[in-house]
């Protein structure tokens, strides 16, 4: 006959758990104030649907915990342990290097839960970077100067397409697409070399 043995219930999470979960979390992934609330907030839920009591003493053990994260988040962004304006410079120097737009950088760090000017600051305004961002990009779908059919006209409309959804204005990825290769690889090494 098997034993099986059952977990003990979990303590309702307080002020010095959730600081724990938070600084557990911030050592392993990069995080804004709100994306680590978030996280914070999940935990508790997570606790209030599996606790094992009364219903009502749960919601008021999980009320008081809630109230409890917004300090926490504080003090850890007081401490440094969390800042927005570095997610935001970091996250946006990568994902330009990786081939993403500026349009879609702004839009990544929104979804994030990076303030507007935050975003706004991080976000370079180097038109050669634009420019750079928009051939990584083509280089990884093979478009432009990578491509391996002919010009036709419905292949390029095809690659502007292409580089217009990833938020790239037309200006910039008509000249992408019209580069050749070797100037295109020129461009991007001196872009990944000033990074």
């Amino acid at each position: 006959m098997r034993r099986t043995h059952s977990k003990p219930p979990a303590e309702p999470p307080g002020a010095t758990q959730l600081r724990g979960s938070a600084l557990a979390y911030l050592t392993r992934f990069a995080a804004t104030e709100s994306s680590l609330t978030r996280m914070l907030l999940r935990k508790v839920d997570r606790w209030q649907a599996s606790a094992e009591m009364e219903a009502e003493s749960a919601a008021q053990l999980a009320a008081n915990a809630r109230q409890a994260i917004p300090v926490i988040v504080k003090q850890l962004a007081d401490a440094g342990a969390v800042s927005d304006a570095q997610f935001a410079e970091a996250r946006a120097r990568a994902l330009i290097r990786a081939g993403r737009s500026r349009r879609a950088v702004g839009a990544h760090l929104a979804a994030r839960g990076v303030a507007p000017e935050l975003a706004e600051a991080a976000l370079p305004e180097d038109a050669a970077q634009e420019m750079a961002a928009a051939l990584i990009h083509a280089r990884k779908r093979r478009l432009g100067p990578w491509r391996q059919g002919s010009a036709l006209p419905k292949n390029v409309r095809r690659e502007l397409g292409s580089l217009a959804r990833a938020g790239f204005p037309h200006s910039v990825a008509a000249k992408a697409l019209r580069l050749d290769r070797e100037e295109a690889e020129a461009l991007i090494s001196a872009f990944r070399s000033a990074l």
